[in-house]
């Protein structure tokens, strides 16, 4: 798997004449034949993140639940890391050694960044609930 660009995005609503804001995140590509991307809005995903259309599974960011959009992002960074982990463990023995170092590297690292988020969810005892569970298991 790969990673992928997502973003919000605006779209014409035909009913109501007026431009709205998507409550999904889409690939540029999906986008370009529904409506607007809203650049600033971009994240990172894992490819099997999205669906078939080129939708993003996952929730927006929602001024109104932070939680859910850091419990999305730490869930898409640990899909991240196993998606690197599993493309070592498909490598044959001809492959590079850097490749393979840099996949191993990469997922580290992922892990690194959700656990560091799933610590600052955990000791913040204000908007952030607690989400339990390993944030090194997809």
């Amino acid at each position: 798997m790969a990673d992928v660009y997502v973003y919000c995005f605006t779209g014409w609503d035909v009913s109501k004449d007026v431009s709205t804001r998507s409550r999904r995140r889409a690939t540029l590509e999906t986008i370009k034949q529904i409506g607007d991307p809203i650049m600033e809005s971009q994240i990172v995903v894992d490819e099997a993140e999205l669906d078939t259309n080129g939708f993003f599974h996952g929730d927006v960011a929602n001024d109104a639940d932070p939680a859910k959009g850091v419990k999305s992002e730490i869930n898409s960074l640990n899909l991240r890391a196993a998606s690197r982990d599993s493309e070592v463990r498909n490598l044959d023995k001809a492959d590079s050694g850097a490749h393979k170092y840099m996949l191993q590297l990469e997922s580290r690292e992922l892990r690194k960044q959700a656990q560091r988020l799933q610590k600052q969810c955990d000791s913040d005892t204000g908007e952030f609930a607690q989400f339990g569970g390993s944030p090194t298991t997809g």
